[in-house]
């Protein structure tokens, strides 16, 4: 049976408060790099695009 000094104060308030504040950012934080990660590849050209055309000075795409 555990005595009551052996056990872990309570935490305040104010203690769980702040701790629930920091889990929420973590997890907001990962959120937001996984949408810019999305975002990115969706942006991202399938296929690179051949350089300029010599004659015309417009880009071919790659067939």
């Amino acid at each position: 049976m555990a005595r009551m000094s052996d056990a872990k104060p309570a935490m305040t308030r104010e203690e769980r408060l702040a701790a629930r504040l920091r889990e929420n950012l973590r997890r907001r934080k990962v959120q937001e790099r996984k949408m810019q990660a999305r975002a990115m590849e969706a942006t991202s050209p399938a296929e690179p695009e051949s350089p300029p055309s010599p004659e015309t000075g417009l880009s071919n795409p790659v067939p």
